[in-house]
C-alpha cells in the first residue's frame, strides 16, 4: 500500500517512520519497498480482506512492481524512512519465535492540508465495504 492513501493530503506530502523494535529479515516478514514507486503517483487501493481496514493497491504485482521490490532488513534501533507514495508491504513472520515488532512515526509537511472531502468519502466507503454493500 501507500501511506497517503489513508492521509488524504491535498498534496502528499508526507513520510513514515518506521522504528524497528526487533531485528527484521525475509524469515520474520521486513518491510518491502517498491523503489521508485513514490515518483509515480498514488494509486487505486482496495480492501485486502485482512481483517480491520487494510487497504491494498488494487493491480499490485505487474512486471514493473515485481521487478523493483527490494527487502529492507533491519536490526533492532534502525529508523526506516518512507515516503507518503512509497509502495510498501510486510511478508508473513515465517520464523517460530522471532516478533517484527516497531513503532510508526507520521511527518506532515508544513504546506499538507487534509482534503475532508476526501476522508468523508473515505470513511463513508469505509462503511458500505464493512456492511456488504460494496
Amino acid at each position: 500500500h501507500q501511506d497517503g492513501f489513508y492521509f488524504k493530503l491535498d498534496s502528499p506530502r508526507a513520510l513514515t517512520m518506521w522504528l524497528a523494535l526487533n531485528n527484521t529479515d525475509e524469515e520474520n516478514g521486513c518491510v518491502r519497498y517498491v523503489t521508485g514507486s513514490h515518483l509515480k503517483g498514488m494509486r487505486e487501493h482496495s480492501l485486502t480482506g485482512t481483517l480491520g481496514f487494510s487497504q491494498g493497491i488494487s493491480d499490485y504485482g505487474n512486471e514493473d512492481d515485481r521487478l523493483n521490490e527490494v527487502p529492507v532488513p533491519a536490526s533492532k534501533g534502525d529508523l526506516i524512512v518512507h515516503d507518503s507514495l512509497t509502495i510498501h508491504l510486510a511478508g508473513k513472520n515465517l520464523s517460530e519465535n522471532r516478533p517484527r515488532r516497531a513503532i510508526g512515526f507520521i511527518f506532515y509537511s508544513s504546506d499538507a492540508k487534509e482534503n475532508s472531502l476526501e476522508i468523508n468519502e473515505y470513511k463513508e466507503n469505509l462503511k458500505s465495504q464493512q456492511s456488504g454493500k460494496i
